[in-house]
């Protein structure tokens, strides 16, 4: 005869405020509530405002015409275009300034923040003397003070200095040739697309070299793409080879392209103060590498130049990634002061929007959704870079 155990059935849950659980679950959902009661409020409330105020609400104000110029574009804009295109023109004129912000800052930093570890006395000290002393300007008299180091020691444009054919430089900007049609667009898009190439050919000739010890000549094949897919763009584009030279034409300059006054302003200022952030990231990290490091470096019989680039960076990088990441994120949104200087900027056109149409809320919202997108893609992109670069433990 077998006997069967039956197991004995779970004790039922009693519900008390003395289970933590529970305890959790009402919290949550209190703050849930409160949170939930706050937003209905302000929104109920701000449309309840407009209503009896007699301000429309909504987007649809994208779609009409927006009636001004905007001084500088990435792509073709006109006064008759609407509401929707002046926003994306201020959006990629904050793009444009923040990547070679970005890139600039990076390579400027780095070299100030290996320069305050220079054996060199002379040459840490006037390093350190620049981080301390921008670090503590405010950004925005920093923007002022280059505008106006650029806009009163230049010349106008009849007294333009020309130290090249087609190159001018005055009080109006810094005028270049530059290829007619659309044969740049194309350039530019093979120069892109040359990067992404060089990064991806630079991550498998690493795989290579650790799998087999063969090195590719990495240099000048870069070199090679460089070169090659901005010219492939340019035969792809159709257009011919015919320069547009810019020339003197009544009080001002026509033809070519043109650097202005108030972007190279706001990308000093911005370069010059995040770099001097960026040199205190490099330097800690540095520091934060084992001294034994150098030492066997050293043994090695390597130059220091070699023992920074192959050595000390690659592991000082896992201590300057999060906090650099940080800065990058300054510098973009320190870019909303280009409303000082003059630079179209996506904060400058939408208030321009919402002046003459009237739709502050929407305005506003338009500047944080396009801040808030563009700060999570480098967040991602950088915490990914992080990833990839972390230790692995066994």
């Amino acid at each position: 005869m077998t006997i069967r155990k039956t197991s004995s059935p779970a004790p039922r849950r009693r519900l008390s405020w003395y289970d933590p659980a529970l305890r959790s679950w009402i919290y949550q959902g209190l703050i849930l509530a409160v949170v939930g009661f706050v937003v209905w409020y302000l929104v109920s409330n701000t449309l309840h405002n407009l209503s009896a105020r007699n301000i429309s609400s909504g987007f649809g104000f994208l779609h009409r015409e927006a009636g001004f110029a905007i001084g500088e574009s990435a792509i073709a804009y006109t006064p008759a275009d609407t509401y929707e295109r002046a926003i994306l023109v201020g959006l990629l004129n904050t793009l444009k300034v923040s990547v070679i912000g970005i890139v600039a800052a990076t390579l400027f930093g780095t070299i100030l923040g290996v320069a305050r570890l220079s054996k060199n006395w002379l040459v840490a000290r006037v390093a350190g003397a620049y981080v301390e002393i921008v670090r503590n300007i405010p950004l925005l008299l920093q923007l002022f003070f280059w505008y106006a180091v650029i806009t009163t020691n230049t010349p106008g444009p009849r007294q333009a200095l020309h130290p090249l054919p087609g190159v001018f430089l005055s009080n109006r900007g810094l005028k270049l040739p530059t290829l007619h049609g659309g044969a740049v667009d194309w350039m530019l898009g093979g120069l892109g697309l040359a990067i992404v190439a060089i990064i991806v050919l630079g991550h498998w000739a690493r795989k290579r070299q650790d799998a087999t010890g063969r090195v590719l000549p990495l240099g000048r094949i870069a070199m090679a793409i460089l070169i090659g897919l901005p010219v492939l763009g340019w035969l792809f584009s159709g257009a011919s080879l015919a320069v547009d030279m810019p020339y003197l034409k009544g009080f001002n300059f026509t033809g070519g392209m043109t650097l202005s006054p108030e972007f190279a302003a706001l990308l000093a200022g911005l370069v010059l103060y995040t770099s001097a952030f960026v040199a205190e990231v490099v330097r800690s990290g540095i520091q934060s590498v084992d001294r034994g490091q150098w030492e066997a470096a050293g043994s090695l019989g390597l130059s220091r130049a070699r023992m920074l680039r192959l050595v000390i960076l690659p592991q000082a990088l896992r201590v300057i990634v999060p906090p650099m990441t940080s800065q990058y994120l300054n510098l973009t949104k320190n870019s909303s002061l280009a409303i000082a200087v003059g630079y179209p900027d996506i904060v400058s056109v939408v208030n321009t929007t919402l002046n003459q149409t009237g739709q502050a809320i929407e305005g506003i919202l338009i500047i944080m959704a396009a801040y808030l997108v563009v700060s999570l893609s480098i967040s991602i992109f950088m915490n990914w870079y992080n990833q990839r670069i972390a230790l692995v433990e066994r």
